[in-house]
Formats: C-alpha cells, sequence, structure tokens
C-alpha cells in the first residue's frame, strides 16, 4: 500500500518536472517563429536592417558533402596567348602565275580541233594559259627552334615562289621552303633570325577527350587570333587519307587558321590545326589537328633529308564495330579488320590474309584501324615485324618487312631531292588488273600533283603515258627522262578514256 500510496505522488511529481520542460521548449520553439516571421515580416515590409542575430538563428548551417557533382568553370587563356602567342606567326605566300579555266576562254579554242571537247569535259581541272595572275593567300605557323625554324602546313605554302613571315613584333622575313610532305600536310620553312621565341611541345598520347585547348593563328588575315574548345575525339581518320590519326576539335578554325599550333591547358602544343569540316567553307564547330609527334617525325626527315620515307604493308584496313567483333570472334570492338591484300606485297609475303584482325603491331596494340598506318610508315623499310592478329577466332603471330613506299618517295616539294621533284608529281605503277581496265600497257598513275603539273591541270588519277613521245613504264624510267629534258617537256596524259599532251614549263 504505502509503495502503492507513494508511487502516485512520485508520478504526480515527475509528470509535473516534464510538464515544466516540455512547456519551456515549447515557449522557446515559438518565440523562434516569432523571431523568424518578425524577421520575413520585417524584410517584406522593406526593412533591410535585419539584426544579424536573429538571421543567424534563422540562416541554416551550410552543407558539404563529399559527393558533390564536379562543376566546369570558365578556362583563363590569357597566360598562354601572353607566353606563346609570339611564337606563333603569320604566313603570307605570293604563288606562280594562275591559268584561266578552259570555261573562261571557250571562244579561243577552235571547235573544229578534236581536242576541244577533251578540254571541255576536263573542265577547270586541266587549264590552258590565258591571263597569268599572281595567287596570294595567308596562313599560320609557329617557331619550333629560336634560330628559325618554322612549322606549317604544306598545303599553305603548296606551290608557293615567295613566302613571307610576319612575328607579332611586325618584323616580316622571306622564308625558304625545307621541305613538305603532302600525305602529312606538314612543311618546314625557315627564316634568318635569331633568339627568337619558340613553342613548348607536349605530349598528343597524353591528351583526353573533354580537355580544353587553344588554337592561335590568323584567320582571315586577323593576325594572333585566339579561340578555344575541347578535344571533341582522338584518332580520327578522314576520307582519302590514311596515316594521320587526327585530334578533332570544336575550336573555331577558319582559312588562315592552318599550319597554326594547338595548345593544351599547360600551353603545349599537341597538334597542328589542318582541317575543318564545313559546308559553307567557314567554322562549323568541327576542326582537325594534326598530332604535333606525327609533325615533329616528318619535319626531322624533311630536315635532315629534304623528303619523307615510309614503309607500307600492302593492305587495307577498316575499323572494327561492335557485330565485327562478334562475328571475328573477339573479346571487344578494337583493331584493324584486313579487307584486302596486295599481291607480292609485304603482307601478302608475310602471310596477312582478308578477314584478320590486327590486334598488335610490333607490341604496340591497335585500338582504331587509324593506329595501324602511322606505326607501319614509322618502321625504317626491310625491317622484320610481329604482327598479332586474330584469324577465324585463334591469336596468331606473323612476321613481314614493311617495304618502302614507292609513292612518298617522289611527293617532296624539295627542290634538291631529284629530278622528279621538277614534275611535282608522286606516281606508281598501274597493276596488271588496272593496266586492262584502262586498256593501256605501262605507264604511271598520279597520286599527287603539286608545281608545274598542278598548275597545267594534272590531277589525282590521270595516267601518265609518254614524256616527249617516250613511252613510260616506270618511275625511275620517267626520272631519268626529266633528268635529261631541257626547260619545257610534254606529257602525254589519259583521263577515262581520253587522251592527250600537256605542256609543263619546269623553269
Amino acid at each position: 500500500m504505502l509503495c502503492a500510496s507513494s508511487n502516485p505522488s512520485a508520478k504526480e511529481h515527475s509528470m509535473s518536472r516534464q510538464t515544466r520542460q516540455t512547456f519551456i521548449r515549447s515557449a522557446i520553439a515559438i518565440a523562434v517563429l516569432v523571431v523568424a516571421g518578425g524577421t520575413y515580416l520585417h524584410s517584406k515590409n522593406g526593412d533591410i536592417g535585419i539584426d544579424n542575430a536573429n538571421a543567424a538563428i534563422v540562416a541554416p548551417a551550410p552543407v558539404v558533402s563529399n559527393t558533390a557533382p564536379a562543376v566546369a568553370v570558365a578556362t583563363d587563356f590569357s597566360g598562354i596567348v601572353e607566353r606563346a602567342g609570339p611564337a606563333v606567326v603569320n604566313i603570307s605566300v605570293t604563288g606562280k602565275a594562275k591559268q584561266s579555266a578552259v570555261s573562261d576562254q571557250d571562244d579561243e579554242l577552235d571547235p573544229n580541233d578534236p581536242f576541244s571537247q577533251f578540254f571541255k569535259r576536263f573542265g577547270p581541272q586541266l587549264q590552258i594559259p590565258r591571263h597569268p595572275q599572281i595567287m596570294r593567300g595567308e596562313g599560320s605557323g609557329f617557331i619550333i627552334s629560336a634560330d628559325g625554324l618554322i612549322l606549317t602546313n604544306a598545303h599553305v605554302v603548296e606551290g608557293a615562289s615567295e613566302v613571307t613571315v610576319k612575328l607579332t613584333d611586325r618584323r616580316e622575313f622571306r622564308a625558304k621552303v625545307l621541305g613538305s610532305d603532302k600525305q602529312s600536310d606538314i612543311a618546314v620553312i625557315r627564316i634568318d633570325a635569331k633568339n627568337l621565341p619558340i613553342v613548348q611541345i607536349g605530349n598528343p598520347a597524353l591528351t583526353r577527350v573533354g580537355e580544353p585547348v587553344l588554337a592561335i593563328g590568323s584567320p582571315y588575315g586577323f593576325e594572333n587570333t585566339a579561340t578555344a574548345g575541347i578535344v571533341s575525339a582522338k584518332s580520327r581518320s578522314l576520307p582519302d587519307d590514311t596515316y594521320v590519326p587526327f585530334i578533332q576539335t570544336d575550336v573555331a578554325v577558319n582559312p588562315g587558321n592552318s599550319g597554326g599550333p594547338l595548345f593544351n591547358i599547360k600551353g603545349e602544343v599537341i597538334g597542328i590545326n589542318s582541317q575543318i569540316y564545313s559546308q559553307t567553307g567557314g567554322y562549323q564547330g568541327l576542326s582537325f589537328a594534326i598530332p604535333i609527334d606525327v609533325a615533329t617525325k616528318v619535319e626531322q626527315q624533311l630536315v635532315k633529308h629534304g623528303k619523307v620515307t615510309r614503309s607500307h604493308l600492302g593492305v587495307s584496313v577498316q575499323e572494327v564495330n561492335q557485330a565485327l567483333a562478334e562475328s571475328f570472334g573477339l573479346k571487344s570492338a578494337a583493331g584493324a579488320l584486313v579487307s584486302s591484300v596486295d599481291k607480292g606485297s609485304p603482307a601478302d609475303k608475310g602471310g596477312l590474309q582478308t578477314g584478320d584482325v590486327i590486334l598488335r603491331f610490333n607490341g604496340q596494340p591497335i585500338s582504331h584501324s587509324s593506329d595501324l598506318p602511322s606505326l607501319v610508315a614509322d618502321t625504317a623499310p626491310g625491317t622484320a615485324s610481329t604482327i598479332e592478329v586474330v584469324r577465324n577466332g585463334q591469336p596468331k603471330t606473323l612476321t613481314v618487312k614493311p617495304t618502302e613506299a614507292e609513292a612518298v618517295k617522289t611527293a617532296s616539294n624539295d627542290e634538291g631531292a631529284g629530278s622528279q621533284a621538277r614534275l611535282g608529281l608522286a606516281l606508281r605503277q598501274l597493276s596488271p588488273d588496272e593496266q586492262q581496265q584502262v586498256g593501256i600497257h605501262g605507264g604511271l598513275v598520279v597520286e599527287d600533283a603539286s608545281g608545274p603539273s598542278a598548275l597545267a591541270g594534272i590531277q589525282r588519277g590521270d595516267v601518265i603515258l609518254s614524256l616527249n613521245g617516250k613511252p613510260v613504264n616506270s618511275v625511275e624510267q620517267l626520272r631519268q627522262l626529266v633528268s635529261k629534258a631541257g626547260k619545257n617537256v610534254a606529257l602525254l596524259v589519259q583521263r577515262d578514256k581520253d587522251k592527250i599532251f600537256v605542256p609543263l614549263n619546269l623553269g
């Protein structure tokens, strides 16, 4: 009983204490609400002199999260422009006499001339001299050595009789073209100057898609213009190109930017702006740069030898997609799928077959089909090289010996590289199948044309049949004929089923 009577009393006391505490807490909560409401009302009424203490009461504490998403911020390239800008140059070129198109001079052609229709069908590609004009153009470049060595694009200085380099301090120099390589679109020029500012060279292999990049050049002649963007893709192959694994960006590049540097965020050159994809001739968000490691390899050969020597396998390859990977029993969509093998080529002699998927070349992985040509090209001709392939789902290792690509031998524009450069032609022999298709015996097919040949209208795909009436069946034979020729020669050219003599002034 005592216990029973004493328990209610204690409970009563305890409840009384809890009630007081609850009341106190409620009163504080109401006070806070009143303060908050008052602050809100004061603010709504235009009273901006809110008490800091009151504001502190209602202000929520900042929340710090370790999983907060990364936020992209604007990149400041001003330091790179200030430091590297003086090493970027403007290049202006003056070309040789330009020949007017046939369509502009139909009135000068005799309609009874059996070749008049031939000229008309050739259109603007094959041109007859009319009124000589001076060709002018502009591009960009950048200094890689303090004694005046400059890198630019081959197409910037192609056919130029005079090249002028302008620095940011407004000094101008006449430049000498040491050599150019059309296949990579790289040219090396030199000016007579000392203690020049130079760029820093980076490693494109370390570049990641999405990284910010900066271009400096002379778009439309506006010198030392800086534009920025990101790397959109790497190892990009372009139509009619099998050698350069381009860096794709969304940097605004326009005519005149060609040959200018592409910088990474460290201010290092990782590429040379070379091409744009455009349906209007202007920037449309797709720009392509030659990786600087490709360019420096070409530069070293041009400076040392005046030409570029590359190796080839004699295969055609294509990209491996997911469907092809499954069809060929691959673990992932990687490698270069061999679509054809040239008969008698190093690949043929080494045992490569159509349907092989090349995964490694000399131990280097082939992630994309565009990786293979550059690796092969950089291999010294005749060097025994290992190729790891998958054939019928099984791994296989082959040994091949790449040979020098004949078309590249004659592609140099260097005046001292041999008599073949006088024509400005890159040539190769026709295969028996091609001879049968064209309906001729012998002849040399044009892989590329520059200089006098390009000015005369000769273009890729034309077949050279003779020089000064003497049939040609090999590059060496033509080289000997050119070396003995005088200032003017006549080439017999076949395009489709038409033949005509084209006069060339070799100067």
